[in-house]
């Protein structure tokens, strides 16, 4: 049986690989039989575009396409998809802090007080400090393809909660109940290769325009086998049909770059989950903050995603009149219980049995939420609600298992078969593996398309914000001038010697604190990432990969400015190769420190916290590498302290690569009455005491007489467990330690679930 297919006039014909990347020609889908093919995703968002621009007004036409006629393979036409996600008796609980008073711990005998407390003790199972609150109560329902259910009810009435239990973003021992897909309980691998999960807060990078978004989507959702030019024909149809043309090349901004529009970005947040067209989209309050327009337009490109073969699932505050005839299904809830669950339609006759006839000119949801919230504030609450719903479900079961039985359900494997063969789950899926959760893969893209991207992705956004990186060379510049000014060309005597080891443990210290600005970045990110990784979008090795090596450029150059600004200023020993060598383990410590900071920010997920912390450690580290103190003076109970320290290893390098020539001298004949009481006796007295000591120890000590080396100073200061070289690569070692770290706290601390 063929299709009417529509190319875009960018596209060649012997180019088009599945009907999901096409803009197809199709009717008014509410005249269309129940029966009928179900239209793709990128058949619907054209008549969005179209139904955008009559109610804005537009009277601009859409793109023009080429009509082609593409025969399924099969040569029938292809089934209806039944999928049904029914869930029942979801329970969901968590442990709340009681409120106390001094009366309800030491109520007064014959008290009111006291007897309001004896009338709130704890339950079985509670402590005196703690009370359970069921957030869900016994929740069952279901929900279809080419149905929009929606979950109503006041704030705090557990609809996001239930949302989250239905997307699997609820820790499986908390969570009681079932959640089936065509009655087989769903894999969290399975769910999460073919839903997508819309949160209500819009998490995007504020540097990047609205295509590049969508196209970093793209490039994330879809598979690589898929041609550059079919991934862009993708996000510009999503691009029109969204109602974003004249924001494509805006950036998303934030609160210090001005940018889209809230209504814009509450489309590009849609967008970039319906890239991969998901048979399962679960959407937490889309149409918050918009107007009625934007938010009915949002709504009914979500109709037409059910209508393409989708389960669509959301939250909604409040619905105006217009989006509740795009509803479905609806669950009312009041504190986590189903007070109504069935079609908008039946809302009248529901409310006129219960005694609450709907006055014909109000709102249906609006005078039903009002009740509930009257009901609510009444002393015996919505119990009667909820067992009039009770009855009003059990009357209408049997009907709804007629219905049931009419209908020609598929098996899970069956039915997600026939939607990849219909253009549905495009991030690679095939439908020739008899299981279903092999039918789909986990990633869309190997894990170096993914890396790359990713990569690509953080170079343009930082790109885009040059005073970041600016001031982080401001800071290592001033840094460094200062200390080339204050030790300008140190000489080789013994306070020489002195100054040279401040110069080195000030500085090696300073590249550590420096990199504390590596803090606020994964922070800022720690909710994108979440968002993205989710669902599968990317893996997270790909993520700590593509994050180090993005650092790694910047790193270098601030480490190349620090060393030409200090190391020729100060005097410094060694000439090119120390100067490479002093380079390198700047190089090394900005790495470590980096490392350092960054796994700190996946573990503290405060700023202000995480700014405290890496400050106090890194001074730890200062005290015990070894300047304030000696390794062999540090008490046996801190020595382990002294190891572990970040900055012992990049300061004894230092020291090696400046005190390494044995044959340099650093202290001659009277230079050795330095830094003594001695000091500041005439010249003359010196060389006799010098005299005196070479006749008391039996050795001609002269005024050239070297008396100290580079190696005694090592020696002296406790630099002799490792070489420079050594020292340079258990750096490098704790750099990659921490990253290593860092992975852990993505894997542990990025659940996205509730407990």
């Amino acid at each position: 049986m063929s299709s009417r297919i529509l190319a875009d006039n960018s596209l060649p014909v012997n180019n088009v690989t599945t009907p999901y990347f096409d803009l197809m020609e199709m009717d008014d889908l509410t005249r269309r039989p129940a029966s009928a093919e179900m239209p793709t995703l990128g058949q619907l968002l054209k008549h969005v575009g179209d139904a955008r621009k009559e109610a804005s007004g537009d009277g601009s036409e859409t793109p023009v396409h080429h009509a082609l006629d593409i025969v399924d393979a099969a040569g029938v036409g292809p089934r209806s998809l039944p999928f049904v996600l029914s869930f029942t008796n979801l329970t969901y609980s968590v442990k709340a802090r009681r409120k106390m008073s001094l009366s309800s711990v030491f109520p007064r005998r014959g008290s009111r007080l006291g007897a309001s407390a004896v009338a709130e003790a704890p339950a079985v199972g509670e402590s005196m400090f703690r009370r359970t609150k069921t957030l869900l109560n016994d929740i069952s329902g279901e929900a279809r393809d080419g149905e929009i259910m929606a979950v109503l009810g006041a704030s705090g009435s557990g609809k996001s909660t239930l949302i989250d239990a239905l997307a699997n973003r609820i820790a499986k021992g908390s969570l009681k109940g079932t959640v089936a897909l065509n009655g087989e309980t769903l894999e969290s691998r399975l769910l999460k290769v073919i839903s997508a999960y819309v949160m209500q807060d819009d998490l995007l990078f504020p540097m990047l325009t609205v295509e590049e978004t969508l196209m970093f989507a793209a490039e994330f959702r879809l598979p690589r086998t898929l041609s550059k030019s079919k991934k862009n024909a993708r996000v510009q149809a999503l691009i029109e049909q969204l109602g974003l043309r004249n924001a494509a090349k805006t950036v998303i901004g934030d609160e210090g770059h001005r940018g889209v529009s809230g209504g814009e970005r509450r489309r590009v947040s849609i967008g970039i989950d319906i890239i991969h067209d998901p048979i399962l989209l679960f959407l937490d309050e889309p149409t918050s903050g918009l107007d009625s327009t934007s938010a009915f337009l949002v709504v009914k490109v979500l109709q037409r995603i059910a209508q393409s073969g989708s389960i669509v699932i959301m939250s909604i505050h409040q619905p105006s009149y217009r989006i509740l005839g795009l509803l479905d299904r609806m669950i009312f809830l009041s504190r986590g219980q189903t007070v109504y669950s069935g079609s908008p339609s039946q809302l009248p006759v529901f409310f006129s049995e219960f005694g609450h006839p709907i006055p014909e000119t109000d709102n249906r949801t609006e005078f039903a939420l009002d009740l509930i919230r009257e009901l609510e504030g009444s002393p015996g609450g919505t119990k009667s609600l909820v067992e009039f719903n009770k009855s009003w479900q059990s009357m209408t079961k049997h009907h709804q298992t007629t219905t049931e039985a009419e209908r020609n359900g598929l098996s899970l494997k069956e039915a997600i078969s026939a939607s990849i063969s219909r253009g549905k789950l495009v991030s690679g899926a095939t439908n020739t593996n008899p299981n279903p959760s092999s039918m789909v893969p986990t990633f869309a893209n190997p894990f170096w398309i993914e890396m790359a991207t990713l990569s690509k992705r953080s170079f343009l956004n930082s790109r885009r914000m040059p005073e970041l990186f600016g001031i982080r060379l401001g800071a290592v510049m001033v840094t460094g001038f200062i200390l080339a000014t204050m030790f300008w060309q140190l000489d080789n005597s013994p306070k020489g010697v002195q100054e040279r080891l401040g110069f080195f443990a000030f500085a090696m210290s300073t590249t550590f604190y420096t990199t504390a600005d590596a803090l606020p970045v994964f922070l800022q990110e720690r909710y994108i990432f979440m968002r993205e990784t989710a669902y599968n979008a990317y893996r997270r090795i790909s993520y700590l990969v593509s994050h180090a090596l993005v650092a790694l450029p910047a790193l270098a150059f601030l480490s190349l400015a620090f060393a030409a600004t200090t190391f020729w200023a100060v005097g410094l020993d060694g000439g090119v190769s120390g100067f490479l060598f002093y380079f390198l383990i700047i190089f090394a410590s900005f790495w470590a420190g980096n490392s350092f900071v960054t796994f700190l920010s996946g573990v503290v997920p405060h700023v202000m916290l995480g700014y405290t912390i890496v400050v106090a450690i890194l001074a730890y580290f200062l005290l015990f590498s070894g300047f304030f103190i000696n390794r062999d003076r540090i008490p046996s109970y801190w020595i382990w302290f002294h190891y572990l320290s970040l900055v012992k290893y990049p300061y004894e390098a230092v020291l090696q690569n400046e005190f390494d020539d044995p044959v340099k001298c650093f202290v001659r004949g009277v230079q050795i009455f330095d830094n003594t009481p001695l000091g500041s006796v005439p010249q003359a007295l010196k060389v006799k005491l010098l005299d005196a000591m070479s006749n008391t120890l039996g050795m001609n000590i002269t005024t050239s007489t070297c008396l100290t080396t580079g190696s005694d100073i090592l020696r002296q200061n406790g630099v002799t467990d490792l070489t420079k070289w050594n020292c340079l690569w258990v750096t490098v070692a704790w750099g990659f330690f921490f990253r290593f770290l860092f992975y852990f706290s993505l894997l542990l601390g990025s659940k996205n679930k509730r407990s």
